[in-house]
């Protein structure tokens, strides 16, 4: 077992680059990762159980104990990401199919790689956790409405259908999660060091499968969509930190809700386009699940060198 939990802490530790082989593979290699589609959904759900195995009372606490806080991650994510989708989807020339998977992921709830990165970048990890926890428990209901709002003129969106799909991919996972934890807490106890390992095979296997089956959309427009992945997800960054500031909110704070709005649940993105768009609609998903991953590594590589600023003794403000 503590083999196990050694190779998990390496996987989740190298997450960026094994997302990176993967989805090469999955290019390079299409017609054995096009068998994986069919377990999109059931791979995800996994992952949530995970989540749901880890999460605690505490988690809900930390809401209760800073409600203000929490409200401005939450509120950030779900206004901010969404809306950088529509005005890159406006000013950036491309297909229905994609512009509907940039929107959809910008609809997302926040990734649960946030929290790593945020306690690397040296940020409030309880912040993180308790605004990913929140995000992802009002999924079923914030993001449909939203890719509903902003979607529908590209393609026909059926949000009851969607949310019966968030609900069966997120919300009924993670009540068992947090249900086991609670029935048989030793067991959980013991599998919780092996689910880094489980969570990244899931997510790059998503990845490989929606990269196999788009292939020529990606050899296509893969500079396009790339680009967009990449705008999107630096002016989440920038502007979850610049909302965090405006609030008043200290640096370690800024930090976390930067980081939480930046970096979305992309594999949920993913799932949901390949169940109820196409495959093109699943590209942005699969290349934000790319490069979030390593965008968060740089960016909490650069936070954690950066401290609060404070007064000195000669009324110069050091940082």
């Amino acid at each position: 077992m503590k083999i196990l939990a050694t190779v998990s802490a390496f996987v989740g530790r190298t997450f960026a680059l094994w997302t990176i082989l993967f989805a090469l593979l999955g290019f390079f290699l299409p017609d054995v990762f096009r068998l994986v589609v069919p377990w999109i959904v059931p791979l995800l759900a996994l992952i949530m159980f995970g989540m749901g195995l880890t999460l605690s009372g505490r988690d809900f606490a930390e809401v209760l104990r800073r409600p203000f806080e929490v409200g401005i991650g939450v509120v950030s994510q779900f206004l901010i990401m969404p809306l950088i989708a529509v005005g890159l989807t406006s000013v950036i020339p491309m297909s229905p199919e994609v512009a509907a998977g940039v929107i959809l992921v910008g609809c997302c709830p926040g990734g649960t790689s946030s929290n790593v990165m945020t306690y690397l970048s040296r940020g409030d990890l309880a912040l993180s956790v308790a605004c990913t926890s929140v995000t992802t428990l009002l999924a079923p209901f914030v993001t449909p409405f939203l890719v509903w709002t902003f979607a529908s003129q590209y393609l026909p969106v059926d949000a009851g259908a969607m949310f019966l799909s968030i609900v069966k991919i997120v919300l009924a996972p993670l009540a068992l999660g947090f249900i086991l934890q609670k029935l048989a807490p030793k067991l959980v106890r013991a599998a919780v060091p092996a689910l880094p390992l489980v969570s990244v095979a899931g997510i790059v296997l998503i990845v490989a499968a929606v990269v196999a089956v788009s292939k020529g959309k990606i050899i296509e427009s893969g500079l396009m969509i790339f680009a967009v992945v990449v705008l999107h997800n630096g002016l989440g960054y920038l502007l979850g930190f610049f909302a965090a500031r405006t609030f008043g909110l200290s640096l370690a704070k800024r930090k976390a809700i930067a980081i939480e709005v930046g970096m979305q649940n992309s594999g949920l993105g993913a799932a949901l386009a390949s169940a109820h768009f196409s495959p093109a609609a699943a590209v942005p998903s699969a290349i934000f699940s790319v490069w979030h991953n390593i965008s968060g590594a740089l960016i909490a590589n650069y936070f954690a060198g950066k401290t609060e600023e404070r007064p000195s003794r000669l009324g110069v403000r050091n940082a």
